[in-house]
């Protein structure tokens, strides 16, 4: 007999071991969740855990849903838009627990009723009163002639009363701060979303602008390596005509000069006499004509160099340099803004009219341009902002007329009134 109870207090013992939450190391409270990975959790500490892990969390961005680890296995557990109560109750393990439960008071001896509890210094009298002081419940005797002599008491069913009350109280708080965090996280993962978001948005319209200055860079580019290019063409293409005149005079000259010498090899005196005659006649006029065109067709000094196109960006790059993101700045009205700038002292290089001076100012009044079609737009923008101001003060203006029209009116109405009501008076007075 002794034998089979011992069996069976070993296999209640097991069994009770196999109902253990792994979490609060309690025996497992209804309701009981299964997870993915077939382990038992009460359903309270399922949701202790997912919360901890969701405050783990709170930096990064989650779904409607959730996710925490199986605290037996580390099996990532993935929960849908009702968390941990969309989990699966597991019906068969609440029934074990529940015949546990049965068979364990059934086979332990019965023990005194919770409210049939005794004090510890008088085994005899039941504890009926609660010391506030000392924070335990005690009997009569204690009060009277015990420990709790000199303490504060209140009768048992008030204390149980109060600190049940409390005890409530400190759960709503804590369920309450509990909602308050999880709409803050709510708040912080869209905060976050909307900050991802808005980057993303200005990084690529930041990348559109500088696209845009690139592509007006290379655009000028082109046009300026152009205008050089045109003028190589033009300079080496007169060059070459002015080659090949040269040549066609050499060649000449040369035919003239094996005239020369055929006419030497004639041995007569009065046939060499005839044709160096013709050879002299003609060879004057064809140099004199050459000699007049050689002389119009010379080159320009320094006609070869291309300083007419000076290059000179560092005021660009200081600027591009310096590239930022706009401040918002107050508009000012225009003529204070005009009254700060100084005049600009004219350049003194542009006043020329040579070819190579004005292609040296051609950069600066483009500069020149560009900065005051950027002011002009300034300009603009601040006039309008000085409109609205405007218009704002006189719809304030007409606002305190009509408030100031209106209360005269009720004034007036007011004495008619109260001329009607004394008249009215009177009247009764006298009949």
């Amino acid at each position: 007999m002794e034998y089979s109870s011992f069996h069976g207090d070993q296999a209640m013992d097991s069994l009770e071991r196999q109902l253990i939450c792994p979490v609060c190391l309690e025996l497992l409270i209804r309701p009981v969740v299964i997870l993915p990975c077939q382990h038992n959790l009460c359903r309270k500490c399922a949701n202790d855990i997912f919360q901890l892990t969701l405050f783990q969390a709170r930096g990064t961005l989650v779904g409607t849903g959730g996710r925490f680890r199986c605290p037996s296995c580390c099996h990532e557990v993935v929960l849908d838009r009702h968390r941990v109560y969309g989990l699966q109750r597991n019906l068969l393990v609440e029934s074990i627990i529940d015949v546990y439960k049965q068979e364990s008071s059934n086979s332990r001896p019965r023990s005194k009723p919770a409210g049939h509890l005794t004090c510890e210094e008088h085994e005899e009298e039941k504890m009926n009163i609660y010391c506030i002081s000392c924070q335990v419940p005690t009997c009569s005797l204690c009060k009277v002639f015990g420990t709790h002599k000199h303490c504060q008491v209140t009768p048992l069913p008030d204390g149980y009363k109060k600190q049940k009350s409390e005890l409530s109280d400190g759960i709503s708080c804590l369920i309450a701060a509990n909602d308050r965090a999880q709409a803050v996280i709510a708040h912080l993962e869209d905060t976050c979303r909307n900050v991802e978001d808005n980057c993303k948005r200005q990084k690529q319209t930041l990348c559109e602008k500088f696209d845009r200055m690139n592509a007006i860079l290379e655009e000028r580019q082109k046009i300026m390596v152009q205008r050089i290019t045109y003028e190589q063409e033009e300079k080496t293409g007169y060059t070459r005509s002015l080659m090949r005149t040269c040549m066609e005079h050499i060649e000449a000259t040369s035919k003239q000069v094996e005239t020369r010498l055929q006419a030497m090899e004639v041995p007569q005196m009065i046939p060499f006499m005839q044709v160096q005659s013709v050879c002299l006649l003609l060879t004057f006029s064809r140099m004199s004509a050459t000699v007049k065109d050689s002389t119009l067709e010379e080159l320009q000094s320094g006609y070869e160099t291309m300083d007419h196109y000076p290059v000179d960006f560092s005021a660009q790059e200081r600027a591009l340099s310096q590239l930022d993101f706009v401040k918002i700045v107050i508009f000012f009205s225009v003529e204070q803004k005009n009254d700060d700038v100084p005049e600009e002292e004219p350049e003194q290089g542009c006043g020329e009219d040579s070819e190579d001076t004005a292609a040296k100012c051609a950069p600066l009044k483009e500069a020149d341009e560009g900065r005051a079609q950027a002011e002009s737009s300034m300009g603009i923008k601040k006039e309008e902002a000085a409109d609205t101001d405007g218009i704002s003060a006189l719809q304030a203006a007409a606002l305190f007329l009509s408030i100031l029209v209106l209360v005269i009116f009720l004034q007036g109405l007011w004495r008619c009134i109260e001329y009607t009501a004394c008249t009215y008076l009177a009247k009764l007075d006298g009949d």
